[in-house]
């Protein structure tokens, strides 16, 4: 099964490191012309000229903060044309339930919601008067087991999981698809810290990891983090025309961890 991007813009924000780097990667590696976003200038440019050494793709960056009105519209302009985007961009962290104040809940929701929200409000339209478009919102397993120690971010992703339902609803009929894929624990430099926070931080990594997953996320089926490169497949094969009858769903790349049939 070839998964062929080629012709296509593709948008990934929060992609100068973690899940939304491997989508990118990936991305471009099908032939889309790709579009690296984060807030920070150096690091966008850094990412660009290390991808464009690699891969034999378009790759270009774009600095902006999309959790904000103006950093969204930034985006949008400067790239024009959108075919697929990939709302990455997200938060996470350990507060206890009852410390969680307004304003942290409100950064967690303004981050990973309302910011994908408004890129999605932006981009729809368009992909919907020419016929073809993918938005993909990158969930997590918290979406579904709420997490004792994250219940804020918990809350923020299964929000996307409702957004996900309703802009594919408002795109009904037009050769849209709007999806969002589940991701669960997955290895990242943000992870790493997030599991130190939780078992002995003197503990080699290997040993930590093994320990985080039998003490933490014990539901796990594969026993592992999960590989970055392995949700940006799912991600690429959602955004590719293969996946035309895909729409409106929450696909999940957990390594088993929710233990459901559905999300």
């Amino acid at each position: 099964m070839g998964i062929d991007l080629n012709g296509k813009t593709a948008v990934v924000t929060g992609s100068t490191q973690g899940i939304g780097l491997a989508i990118a990667r990936r991305l471009s590696e099908a032939g889309a012309d790709v579009v690296v976003n984060g807030r920070n200038a150096g690091r966008v440019d850094d990412v660009v000229a290390t991808l464009n050494e690699q891969l034999s793709g378009t790759v270009r960056g774009i600095a902006a903060d999309v959790t904000t009105a103006e950093g969204a519209e930034t985006l949008v302009t400067d790239v024009g044309t959108i075919d697929v985007l990939v709302n990455n961009l997200g938060i996470f962290g350990s507060t206890p339930a009852l410390e969680i104040d307004d304003e942290e809940w409100r950064r967690f929701l303004d981050t990973n919601v309302v910011s994908a929200a408004r890129l999605t409000r932006l981009v729809l339209p368009g992909m919907m008067a020419r016929g073809w478009g993918r938005v993909l919102n990158i969930a997590s397993d918290s979406a579904i087991v709420i997490p004792e120690e994250m219940i804020h971010y918990g809350a923020s992703k299964s929000a996307l999981l409702a957004m996900s339902r309703g802009y594919a609803k408002a795109a009904a009929r037009t050769g849209v698809t709007v999806n969002s894929v589940i991701a669960g624990p997955t290895h990242t430099e943000g992870v790493e810290d997030f599991v130190y926070e939780l078992v002995d931080r003197d503990l080699p990594w290997d040993e930590a990891q093994r320990e985080f997953m039998k003490t933490a996320r014990p539901q796990s089926l594969i026993g592992r983090l999960i590989e970055p490169e392995e949700i940006a497949n799912m991600v690429a094969y959602l955004a590719s025309p293969l996946a035309s009858a895909t729409t409106g769903g929450a696909l999940r790349v957990d390594g088993g961890y929710v233990d459901s049939i559905l999300p």
